[in-house]
């Protein structure tokens, strides 16, 4: 069924899930740069590859959830 895309609803172990709106799409050769507002007006960006920008199908003003699942987090002072 090439062209119909389909989504799955699953439960993530990851705990860092934050709802947003995608505000900016940057698309390279390989790589795309994904920006998107979460609560508050802040904005995270996340660098996907470009594939799977287009299996998404995103779009400037889509409905996203964030997730991030990391095995380190730093801090700066």
């Amino acid at each position: 069924m090439a062209g119909m895309r389909r989504r799955h609803s699953m439960e993530l172990s990851a705990r860092n899930q934050l709802s947003g709106t995608v505000t900016d799409i940057k698309l390279g050769g390989v790589m795309a740069e994904i920006t998107v507002e979460i609560a508050g007006g802040h904005e995270l960006v996340s660098v996907i590859t470009r594939a799977s920008a287009e299996r998404l199908g995103l779009q400037a003003g889509d409905q996203v959830t964030v997730i991030i699942k990391s095995t380190e987090v730093m801090l700066g002072k």
